[in-house]
C-alpha cells in the first residue's frame, strides 16, 4: 500500500495560500538585553590582519544586577591545542571540511595560519577594568556592576588575524574567495532569564544580543565588499553600490573605508574579493536583494538564473511565514558550504544549479528562523535548523515544480535511520554534546523539520500554517523558546500539546503503531490496534473496501483534549472514541462484513513518524 502515501499530501501545499490575522501576545514579562556597536577597523589584506575600536552601549533590561560580562573571541578557535581541535581529534565522525589526511587541518596551522582575536585594552565609562581571556571567550570583572534597567559604555581595541578558511570563515576558500568574516571581532555574549551563555567556540551554533551596528571597514580600494546592512556611503564605493547615474567620488589612497549601519540585528557579517561580480534585483514589494560572486565563467551562468529563484523564495516565505524586516538581503560566494547571518548568507558557488537553489532557499529561510526568531541555536538547535529545513524544503517544492509526494521523505528517512542506529540522543542535548556529527545533523535538520510537518498531521495543515504564522507575529525581534511554539500551536488549534513537545524534544521516545488483528464479528468487522512505542499520537485510519470506496476513521489522543478537521474531506470520517495513552491496545467495529474489505491503512499521509511501517497496513489474503 506504499502507494497510498501521496493520495492526500497535496494539502500541504494547497494551504499554504490561506492567510491569518494575527493578533500580537502580550509578553509583560518578558525581557531582553540590548546592544549598540560601534566600530571602526582597519584591514590589512596582505598579512590577513586587522586592528580596531568598538564602543559598546549595553542596556541591561533584565531584573538583575550584574557584575561580570563576557565576550565571545571566536577566531581564537582557528588554533592548534583550541577546543574546536581537540573537538575534531576526538570525535568519530568529524567534519570532513576541517579534515585533511585523515587529520585535523587546525592542527597543522602555522603561527601565520592561525585565527586570532586579541582585546588589547577595554575600558567601562571611561575606567578600565581587568579582564581575562580563556580560549573563545573574554572574561570582564566589572568596577561597577550594572544595575537592572541600567545602561553602560564599553569601550576597547582589539586586533585580530584572519585564519585560512577552514570553518565558516576565515581567508583564501577553496574556491578562491579572500574573506568570509563571520563571527569576527568581540561579541559581547547573551544573558537571558537562564544568565549568561558564554559557550566556547567548539564548533556549531550561536546566540546573540539584539542591537544595532554602525561598522566601518578600511580596505585595500580594489576589494569589493558585502554582507549586514545597509552601506551609507555608496557614491564614495561604487561598485555597484551607487545610484544608476550618479557621479562616484575618487579619493586618494590604495584604501576605501564602507561605512555599514544594521538595525535590529544580532550578528554582523561582512566578505570581501577584489574580483567579485555584484548584481541587484529588486524584490516586488520586498527588499533589495545583492548577489556578489567570484568573476569565474565556470559559475557565471548559474549565478545568473540563481537571481529570480531568491526572489520567488523571498515572496514564498514573506506569504506562508511574514514580511521580511530588512531592506536588503545579500547573497555571497563564500565559506565552506552555506551559512546565514543577518540580511546576508555565504555560500559555496561551483554547484550545479538545483544545488545552488537549494543552499540559497535554505539560508534564505534562516532569516526567518534565526535572524528574526532569534531563538538560541546553541541549545535549541532543532528550532533552528528543523524549521528552516521544513519551509524551505516546501519553497522548493513550489519554486523548483519539484512536484514531490512528501517534501519531506528525506526528513524523516533521516531520522528513521538514526533510530535505527541506537545513537540517538533527546534533541534537548547542547548543540555542542551530541556523540556523533550525525546525530545532531539529524537531531537537528530531520527530526526539527518532522516537528513541524507531524504537528501539522496532529492539528491540521491550515493549523500549522497559522500557527507559523502567529509564531512570527508574536515572537519577531525576540528570543523564542520551544514552549513559545507549543504554546502558539495551542492557541491557534485549541488542543493541549504538551505531551507531543516532551515526548519529541526530551525523550527518544519512538512512535510505533500497528495493526494487530481484523476479525469478523457477525456482519461487522472488528478491528485491534495497539502502540508498540512509548510516544503516543492520535490516528488518522483509511479504510479501502473492495467496491473501490473508501472512508475515514479517527482516534484522537485523549490527552489532547481536542480533535482536528478533516484532513480528507472528499470522504467520510468517522470520529472514534479518544484513545487514552495507557491503554496499550484499541478496539473499534466497522460496519462492513470482513469479505468486503480490501485493506486498512494507518495514516496514510505518512507524516507520523511510525518507525515501523510494515505494521501499518492490512490487507486482505487473495
Amino acid at each position: 500500500m506504499r502507494h497510498n502515501k501521496g493520495l492526500f499530501f497535496g494539502l500541504v501545499i494547497a494551504i499554504l495560500s490561506l492567510t491569518a490575522q494575527l493578533e500580537a501576545q502580550n509578553n509583560t514579562s518578558y525581557w531582553q538585553q540590548h546592544v549598540d556597536y560601534s566600530m571602526d577597523v582597519k584591514v590589512d589584506v596582505e598579512k590577513y590582519q586587522y586592528s580596531g575600536t568598538q564602543k559598546l552601549v549595553y542596556t541591561n533590561n533584565s531584573p538583575d544586577e550584574l557584575d561580570r560580562v563576557y565576550y565571545h573571541l571566536f577566531f581564537n578557535a582557528f588554533q592548534p591545542g583550541s577546543e574546536m581541535d581537540m573537538r575534531l581529534q576526538n570525535i568519530a565522525d568529524p567534519d570532513g571540511r576541517m579534515m585533511a589526511n585523515g587529520k585535523s587541518r587546525i592542527a597543522s596551522l602555522s603561527p601565520e595560519e592561525i585565527g586570532y582575536l586579541r582585546v588589547t585594552s577595554l575600558t567601562q565609562d571611561n575606567q578600565a577594568v581587568s579582564f581575562v581571556e580563556e580560549g573563545t571567550i573574554l572574561v570582564v570583572e566589572l568596577n561597577k556592576p550594572i544595575p537592572a534597567g541600567g545602561k553602560t559604555t564599553f569601550e576597547m581595541t582589539f586586533n585580530g588575524q584572519i585564519p585560512l578558511q577552514i570553518r565558516r570563515s576565515g581567508r583564501n576558500s577553496s574556491e578562491g574567495v579572500a574573506l568570509s568574516m563571520s563571527q569576527w571581532y568581540p561579541k559581547l555574549a547573551e544573558y537571558d532569564f537562564e544568565g549568561w551563555h558564554a559557550d566556547p567556540y567548539i564548533a556549531r551554533e550561536f546566540h546573540g544580543v539584539w542591537g544595532d551596528f554602525d561598522v566601518k571597514l578600511t580596505l585595500d580600494k580594489k576589494y569589493v565588499v558585502g554582507g549586514t546592512g545597509y552601506l551609507q556611503n555608496p557614491e564614495e564605493i561604487g561598485h555597484g553600490y551607487e545610484t544608476p547615474g550618479t557621479t562616484i567620488k575618487k579619493t586618494k589612497g590604495k584604501t576605501l573605508t564602507w561605512h555599514f549601519k544594521a538595525p535590529m540585528v544580532h550578528d554582523f557579517m561582512w566578505a570581501a574579493d577584489p574580483d567579485y561580480l555584484h548584481d541587484t534585483l529588486k524584490v516586488e514589494n520586498g527588499p533589495m536583494l545583492h548577489f556578489l560572486y567570484k568573476n569565474d565563467k565556470e559559475i557565471i551562468e548559474n549565478w545568473k538564473k540563481l537571481q529570480p529563484k531568491t526572489a520567488e523564495a523571498m515572496q514564498f516565505f514573506n506569504k506562508n511565514i511574514g514580511d521580511y524586516p530588512y531592506e536588503q538581503y545579500s547573497v555571497i560566494q563564500g565559506g565552506d558550504g552555506g551559512m546565514e547571518y543577518a540580511m546576508s548568507t555565504l555560500i559555496t558557488g561551483g554547484r550545479n544549479f538545483g544545488s545552488l537553489v537549494g543552499v540559497m532557499v535554505h539560508e534564505l529561510a534562516h532569516s526567518w528562523f534565526q535572524h528574526v526568531l532569534a531563538s538560541n541555536e546553541s541549545k535549541h538547535e532543532w528550532m533552528d535548523e528543523g524549521f528552516t529545513s521544513f519551509i524551505s524544503s516546501l519553497c522548493m517544492d513550489q519554486i523548483m515544480d519539484q512536484k514531490k509526494e512528501n517534501p519531506f521523505a528525506s526528513s524523516y528517512q533521516g531520522y528513521y535511520n538514526l533510530v535505527a542506529s541506537g545513537k540517538e540522543q533527546p534533541q534537548t542535548t547542547h548543540s555542542d554534546r551530541y556523540e556523533l556529527n550525525f546525530a545532531y545533523g539529524v537531531a537537528a535538520y530531520s527530526k526539527g523539520a518532522i516537528f513541524l510537518s507531524q504537528l501539522g498531521y496532529i492539528i491540521g495543515q491550515d493549523k500549522l500554517m497559522e500557527t507559523l504564522r502567529k509564531y512570527y507575529q508574536d515572537f519577531k525581534f525576540k528570543h523564542p523558546t520551544p514552549n513559545d511554539i507549543k504554546r502558539t500551536a495551542e492557541k491557534v488549534s485549541g488542543m493541549e500539546l504538551d505531551w507531543y513537545l516532551t515526548d519529541w524534544t526530551q525523550t527518544t521516545n519512538t512512535i510505533d503503531y500497528g495493526i494487530k488483528t481484523v476479525e469478523a464479528e457477525g456482519q461487522k468487522t472488528k478491528v485491534s490496534l495497539e502502540r508498540i512505542g512509548l510516544m503516543p499520537m492520535p490516528l488518522d485510519i483509511l479504510v479501502l473496501y473492495n467496491d473501490g470506496t473508501q472512508e475515514t476513521f479517527y482516534a484522537p489522543l485523549r490527552m489532547m483534549y481536542g480533535e482536528k478537521e478533516n484532513p480528507y474531506p472528499h470522504l467520510k470520517r468517522t470520529v472514534l472514541q479518544d484513545w487514552p495513552w495507557a491503554y496499550s491496545n484499541y478496539e473499534f467495529i466497522l460496519e462492513k462484513e470482513l469479505t468486503n474489505i480490501k485493506a486498512i491503512v494507518l495514516d496514510p499521509s505518512q507524516l507520523m513518524a511510525d518507525i515501523n511501517e510494515e505494521n501499518n497496513v492490512w490487507q486482505a489474503q487473495e
